[in-house]
């Protein structure tokens, strides 16, 4: 399998969608599923309303530690238990991108504490950051969360410090799909 994926917003996939909202922006069309494809597709499905997609990459904010904490503790996705995910695109401002690595890090950890924040929920709320601005999407980061229904108000809290942080002065564009696993779509 490749570092490459799509998330097809229509009417098939594992995972049925309970809500798109759009939280800063353009939101995205309403669709019924969620269908996740370890690889690019082009042209989209006929029977789909959107297709978002993204690459794996190495992690570009995190020293060492930090990388080495995160690993220690992320659990892997596909866990049994875990039938509740959010997808969460986000779009920052040219403001974002016009700053140096350095700087952007500064805002993400040093005044967002973002990775300190989101080790808080781990390993409850399994995480995966995907990239999506160097192929010319919409969005340039899409977010997969997966967890069991009794970490969703724990996956709230995480979403509202994420928002109030400094980082998020520098969204433009967020929308969150909620899902739950169907597992009789597999059969």
């Amino acid at each position: 399998m490749g570092n490459q994926y799509s998330f097809v917003g229509g009417t098939r996939g594992l995972w049925r969608v309970q809500e798109v909202r759009p939280v800063a922006g353009a939101g995205l069309a309403p669709v019924k599923r969620l269908d996740i494809v370890n690889g690019a597709i082009a042209p989209p499905p006929p029977d789909s309303a959107w297709v978002l997609r993204s690459f794996a990459s190495n992690v570009r904010y995190a020293k060492r530690d930090e990388l080495d904490t995160l690993r220690a503790v992320q659990p892997d996705l596909n866990r049994a238990e875990a039938v509740s995910a959010v997808l969460i695109p986000i779009k920052k401002s040219a403001q974002w991108w016009d700053m140096a690595q350095d700087e952007r890090r500064a805002i993400f950890e040093e005044q967002s504490h973002h990775t300190a924040v989101g080790l808080e929920y781990l390993p409850g709320v399994a995480r995966r950051l995907l990239h999506c601005r160097d192929l010319g999407e919409p969005f340039d980061f899409l977010t997969w969360f997966e967890f069991a229904p009794e970490h969703t108000a724990a996956f709230d809290q995480l979403l509202v410090r994420m928002r109030a942080s400094k980082e998020w002065d520098y969204v433009e564009r967020e929308v969150e799909v909620r899902l739950e696993r169907d597992d009789a779509a597999q059969t």
